[in-house]
């Protein structure tokens, strides 16, 4: 790997010289081994949807064929491909909140799977229309709210119902334009039937299909997996934490549990609380169990217990390279199948858990919501087994950890904006007026989600720590999320003490709040909390959350769920910035499209930008100009 991406983080510096002492393979070595990546598939013009292909057309008119056996153009080709992500985004997604409901009708008192923010479920309850919401018995109501849920993967008929949560002409936008969504799997669906070989060829058609797909995930698939997570969990509440791969403990049991489904790592985390579990560890010459998070479960275990993030997407070899992890146990997403093998060169067991996510190599216990604590256990203990298998003579952590502040839900944005509500003006409790009066008053300029992955095609977390260190400079206001929330953390982003880093008037808004520059939303599924808190803002001011001066952006995303995730975003209203550009260049009119002309139905659409100062650049003035129609 180049001295460049190496020389960003120390880190990363010394585990990978550490990796080539040891004789281990990291995601570095196989993308050496990779070479040139093939161009038309970066171009997303090679089809294999059917077996008379594989079809590649020329990205450039005139130059190689320009039609694929059966007639696709590049522009259709390009669409369809850029659909499918979307199809496979959405499912990840939504299939994650499933489980979650799941759990939710497995809830009871008695039981690991509690309902922890009562107030919530007959909120959310209310919302969704159940009779007697505010008396009905609490187990009856969440397996009640539960079954409702379920109905929004399949029912046949209307649309997803937490679009009401959306101001009225942005409501009114989806109905127009034809994208409010569905069934989620009805949407999933349709999409993938529109991209068979033979149908759909006709590329503003697959892109809308695409963004109603998207909308299914996150006014759908996401904001149930959020909502009804803080039911069975409890809302995130504003805590202290730490990161990077200096939390792991030479002298713990330490376990990573990395993946994206709550239901598993809250029941890890309550296996090894046990008592008896604890002492087994001390009877092994441990001090204790450590548990720690990598990648959006590390986001959802700290955002709830203040459990301490190893890293985020590119550490999770890291971790397993500094020879104190037991077991790293997987779940779904974002996991690398390299990891069995490479657990294998030091002591560590690799455990997968869900059969939607099996990787061969090592151990595979299933985890089902029926059975979680007591999967869990078996889980801890093989853990806490391993404990005296460890080789002392391969331990290396590196001694770099951050301090953190995390758990800003919307809930407890609001709370904190309670806090300097002006009674003497009798404004309301309970409200982000605060919040929209101070981006009115021009003290904050707007504000931005920042949120994604990580990708070996850039320096890693440099551009998501640009990008943020530049918005706060010039007084944008930022919420993370996923891997982008752990890039803040390791760079010291989340803590109170950021606000030093501030331009004047975000520096303020700091201090009287009482809040980081940069707020810790949660996981990827919890971009649908970024989507509530700026509706509710258009709605304080009565505007479609298109006219706000708020921003997404993707700097360092890989995943389809990343594709799901921005298109939702863009069709919410918002412009979205990706410093990774899609695979689309190769089809110039569906660019256009995108980039442009979408602008026109949605009031929103996509920026690609890969120099994260630039993108700043764009960004403020994308910011000032909505500012200036605004009249503010």
């Amino acid at each position: 790997m180049s001295n460049e991406v190496l020389n960003y983080d120390k880190i990363a510096e010394a585990s990978l010289a550490k990796a080539q002492r040891d004789g281990a393979e990291t995601m570095w070595d196989r993308r050496a081994a990779q070479k040139t990546q093939c161009g038309f598939g970066e171009a997303g013009v090679c089809c294999r949807i059917c077996s008379m292909g594989p079809c590649r057309v020329s990205p450039v008119p005139g130059k190689g064929a320009e039609r694929g056996i059966c007639g696709a153009n590049a522009d259709t080709i390009v669409a369809r491909n850029f659909a499918r992500m979307c199809a496979a985004g959405t499912s990840a997604h939504s299939d994650h909140a499933r489980d979650i409901v799941h759990a939710l009708h497995h809830s009871k008192a008695e039981g690991p799977y509690k309902v922890r923010d009562e107030a919530k479920l007959r909120r959310i309850a209310a919302e969704w229309e159940i009779a007697d919401a505010d008396t009905k018995e609490t187990y009856a109501l969440a397996h009640e709210l539960a079954l409702m849920a379920l109905e929004e993967f399949g029912k046949p008929f209307g649309t997803q119902r937490f679009l009401k949560r959306a101001p009225k002409a942005r409501q009114e936008v989806w109905a127009r334009e034809n994208i409010a969504p569905r069934a989620i799997d009805m949407e999933v669906t349709t999409l993938m039937h529109s991209t068979h070989m033979g149908c759909a060829a006709d590329y503003e058609s697959l892109f809308r299909r695409g963004m109603r797909t998207s909308m299914s995930d996150g006014w759908g698939g996401s904001m149930i997996g959020t909502e009804f997570s803080d039911i069975l969990y409890g809302t995130p509440t504003a805590r202290a934490s730490s990161s990077n791969l200096g939390v792991i403990d030479a002298e713990m049991v330490n376990i990573m549990v990395h993946g994206h489904d709550p239901n598993l790592s809250e029941m890890v985390v309550l296996a090894a609380q046990n008592p008896e579990m604890v002492e087994l560890a001390k009877s092994k010459g441990a001090k204790g169990i450590n548990i720690v998070g990598m990648c959006c479960t590390g986001n959802e275990m700290t955002m709830r217990h203040g459990i301490k993030i190893a890293g985020n997407f590119y550490q999770q070899e890291m971790a397993i390279i500094t020879g104190a992890m037991e077991a790293v146990v997987v779940d779904v997403q974002c996991i690398f199948p390299a990891l069995p093998e490479l657990a294998k060169t030091y002591h560590t067991r690799f455990v997968s858990t869900s059969p939607k996510a099996k990787i061969a190599g090592d151990i595979f216990i299933e985890f089902s919501e029926a059975t979680g604590l007591d999967n869990a256990a078996e889980i801890v203990k093989l853990a806490v087994e391993n404990f005296p298998n460890r080789d002392a003579s391969k331990v290396e952590i590196p001694d770099i950890k951050q301090d953190t502040m995390v758990g800003y839900s919307v809930e407890t944005i609001i709370e904190h904006l309670d806090a300097v509500v002006n009674s003497q003006l009798e404004d309301e409790l309970g409200t982000v007026k605060p919040l929209t009066d101070v981006i009115y008053a021009g003290v904050i300029r707007g504000a931005a989600g920042v949120v994604g992955c990580n990708n070996p095609k850039q320096q890693h977390d440099y551009a998501h720590i640009t990008v943020m260190e530049e918005l706060i400079k010039r007084d944008v206001i930022c919420v993370v999320t996923g891997c982008a929330a752990q890039a803040a953390a390791k760079a010291g982003l989340l803590t109170l003490e950021a606000k030093d880093k501030c331009g004047r008037g975000l520096k303020e808004v700091c201090e009287r709040v009482n809040i980081p520059p940069v707020l810790h939303m949660g996981s990827c599924v919890d971009i649908s909390r970024i989507l509530h808190i700026v509706n509710l803002c258009a709605d304080q001011r009565g505007v479609d959350p298109a006219l706000l001066p708020v921003v997404g952006i993707a700097p360092e995303w890989m995943s389809e769920k990343a594709v799901a995730i921005a298109n939702y975003v863009v069709g919410s209203g918002i412009n979205t910035y990706l410093g990774v550009i899609p695979p689309v260049l190769g089809g110039p009119n569906f660019t256009k499209l995108m980039t442009e002309d979408c602008h026109e139905f949605i009031g929103a659409h996509f920026v690609f930008e890969k120099d994260p100062i630039v993108m700043v650049d764009k960004i403020m003035e994308d910011m000032e100009a909505k500012r200036v129609a605004l009249g503010i």
